[in-house]
């Protein structure tokens, strides 16, 4: 399927769950797909960019490793995603890395996040933070930074700092879980 006729299908996906398992199916069984999913997401002026990553999260979900041979491309390009449709899901993949990454087994994403990765991700996940972003992706972004944390301390700094901060004008979501987080950053300090 070229990139044109993969774009076509993509338009037709809809928010329901069933919709979304279909497309990440089609890739998943396809994973010459996959690049070509990447690409379509990073199209960010786009509206089917959005709908690209709504199929990206649940083939994430299903197959991390299917990013690793991406992990540039994709850490290159997230700061530019910035539909709140899109950034949601693509914060949802912060988060599924940074557990995975954080896992006390041995896995593949451990040994191919490299340092510079890992740093795209911190970044783009701060700008999410302090950005006009929806509850959920600001708590899933909370998470990835506090699971990246456990290596790098100053993170936790920050990260306290701007959940404090924020904390008496934002949703009772945000409060619930920015409460979680800080509680956890206490524990391990």
């Amino acid at each position: 399927m070229t990139l044109e006729e993969f774009y076509k299908e993509l338009s037709f996906v809809d928010a329901s769950k069933k919709s979304r398992l279909k497309y990440a199916d089609m890739v998943l069984k396809d994973m010459n797909l996959f690049p070509k999913l990447l690409e379509i997401m990073f199209m960010v002026d786009d509206k089917v960019s959005y709908r690209a990553a709504w199929v990206f999260e649940f083939v994430i979900n299903d197959n991390i490793y299917a990013l690793v041979p991406h992990l540039d491309f994709f850490t290159k390009n997230i700061h530019k995603i910035h539909l709140n449709s899109a950034v949601r899901p693509v914060a949802k993949v912060c988060q599924f890395i940074a557990t995975t990454f954080s896992s006390k087994q041995q896995n593949t994403i451990k040994k191919t996040l490299l340092p510079v990765y890992e740093k795209r991700i911190v970044e783009s996940c701060f700008d999410w933070l302090i950005s006009n972003q929806k509850t959920a992706t600001k708590a899933y972004t909370m998470e990835t930074l506090f699971l990246f944390g456990k290596n790098s301390k100053w993170i936790y700094e920050e990260l306290s700092e701007i959940l404090q901060q924020n904390f008496q004008s934002e949703s009772a979501g945000y409060k619930s879980r920015a409460k979680h987080i800080l509680k956890k950053i206490k524990k391990i300090q």
